[in-house]
């Protein structure tokens, strides 16, 4: 009996230093995280933490990665995350300013923001520009099935009507069908070349289905045209950030902030690239710009927390995202 309990005690021995031995080699074989040259053997390392919008669009790429039918709904509960540092274009509606135009000249004089389609009638108007016309109220009252077929209706009375194609774009933007909306702007685009505004929306939705070098390239051709287009700067430094390519992010955000310096959003951003390059004190004064214009800047706080962090300054890190919580950032 004793013979065996050794025996046994022996064997449990041999295979809890083989174990021991394994884990040793292991530990011994990983590379320890990256730290900055900046850092002091004194100070404590700190694995870079993502910011919220790595995070964000971590969660997004999974989501591209779903099939078609649940895409909407998904994209739909990110939308409700609490804590997305990451907003396409503009912070209110995700793409400013999607509505068909028209210029008032072809018309005149009709009160173009609420035309009265019996009027235009009367005046002997093209039905074409009726139909759009019609296909413009549905639009803003939200009726877009309506709004759809309005619009067909003047594309097939005139195919060269770049409008309909621009505005039917948008309402298939709305409805996240992006393949419609690309082959609506890419008509568009073949009628008018020299309209900014046609190839950010195109960009968007390539950036949409994930298509970021597609994307980028629209952006460009935006900006090219109209080199002070804000949204197609903003849309692009997404894309840029998406792929990696920081240094771009910052040119492209600088950019903005020449031109709307009080965009919080955007100082966040640029924030999160520099913190990404690993420049943690140009992260934290970027963080800091935008906590100033915004005070409730809850991602800001905690991005901000991060690049302490990785600073070791770990009391103003514990404060900021002590901050961010208090502001409802879980």
């Amino acid at each position: 009996m004793i013979i065996e309990r050794n025996f046994l005690l022996f064997i449990c021995s041999a295979v809890l230093n083989i174990v021991l031995t394994v884990c040793l080699i292991f530990t011994c074989s990983t590379p320890a995280p990256k730290t900055s040259s900046k850092k002091t053997p004194q100070e404590i390392t700190v694995v870079r933490q993502k910011t919220l919008e790595d995070q964000f669009l971590e969660m997004y790429e999974e989501i591209l990665k779903r099939p078609p039918e649940e895409i909407i709904e998904a994209a739909a509960a990110v939308t409700r995350t609490p804590g997305v540092s990451y907003t396409t274009s503009r912070p209110s509606s995700g793409l400013a300013g999607i509505r068909g135009r028209v210029h008032t000249g072809e018309i005149n004089p009709v009160n173009f923001d609420n035309p009265d389609i019996n009027i235009l009638k009367q005046m002997g108007t093209e039905q074409y520009l009726i139909h759009f016309i019609t296909g413009e109220q549905f639009q803003k009252t939200g009726d877009f099935d309506k709004a759809i077929n309005e619009y067909t209706t003047a594309i097939n009375l005139y195919p060269g009507f770049t409008e309909a194609f621009i505005s039917r774009g948008n309402i298939w933007l709305k409805r996240n069908d992006y393949n419609r909306a690309i082959e609506d702007f890419s008509r568009a685009i073949r009628l008018d070349s020299g309209k900014a505004e046609i190839f950010n929306y195109r960009g968007f939705a390539r950036s949409e289905r994930g298509e970021y070098a597609q994307a980028i390239e629209d952006f460009s051709r935006a900006i090219s045209i109209n080199q002070n287009y804000v949204d197609a700067l903003i849309n692009r430094s997404h894309s840029y950030y998406q792929t990696g390519n920081f240094n771009r992010v910052i040119e492209d955000c600088t950019r903005i902030l020449n031109l709307e310096r009080n965009n919080a959003f955007i100082w966040n951003r640029r924030g999160s690239a520099y913190y990404r390059l690993e420049d943690d004190d140009k992260a934290i004064s970027d963080f800091t710009e935008a906590i100033k214009l915004r005070a409730n800047y809850a991602i800001a706080w905690r991005n901000r927390g991060y690049a302490w962090q990785s600073k070791g300054e770990h009391e103003k890190a514990s404060a900021d995202f002590a901050m961010a919580q208090q502001l409802g950032l879980r």
